[in-house]
């Protein structure tokens, strides 16, 4: 029996980056099931990465001798919901650039807190390894993809999406904030 125990709301958001990554991976098997090319190979990668990720999740919470709290959406649902699904592999790519920016900023963020529990660091310190990889591979893609798309049509995408991720997660941290402050 651990001697650490999650509070209710450390638990709610260690299922809800569990629920997360198990929305990313339904999301890039979907997409790595479809892709051709040389891409097929990194976005397969990506699925296993954010299975693995979830496994993290659920594996960090029961050595905590804690279950998950079942999720009815997570926060990539919020995204599809503000820009809808993407139409190309690029518009694939650039969400994801924007989404895994998004993921180590807030996973760093959550690191800098001192009351997070060690087994919460060590999972998310280890989620953080592959999250840069995910970074350099799709930003390597968007590179290669200009050619088709054109420079300023990859830029222009990747604001609309960056400045959607912004109202997204504004919205998700206060949200979050609400709900912590409630206890």
């Amino acid at each position: 029996m651990s001697d650490i125990r999650l509070s209710e709301n450390e638990l709610w958001i260690a299922s809800f980056y569990r629920s997360s990554e198990m929305s990313g991976a339904m999301f890039f098997g979907r997409v790595a099931r479809t892709i051709r090319g040389p891409l097929q190979k990194d976005v397969t990668h990506h699925f296993a990465d954010e299975s693995a990720h979830a496994s993290y999740w659920t594996n960090c919470i029961d050595s905590l001798d804690q279950r998950a709290i079942p999720m009815r959406d997570a926060y990539q649902d919020r995204y599809m919901d503000a820009v809808g699904v993407p139409a190309s592999l690029m518009e694939v790519m650039a969400i994801t650039l924007v989404f895994e920016k998004r993921t180590i900023g807030h996973y760093n963020q959550h690191l800098r807190e001192a009351n997070t529990p060690a087994p919460v660091r060590a999972t998310i310190e280890k989620i953080m390894l592959d999250e840069r990889w995910h970074v350099r591979y799709v930003r390597e893609a968007l590179q290669d993809m200009e050619q088709r798309y054109g420079k300023q049509e990859i830029e222009d995408t990747l604001a609309r999406y960056t400045a959607a991720d912004v109202e997204i997660y504004g919205k998700a941290m206060a949200e979050f904030e609400e709900r912590f402050a409630a206890q």
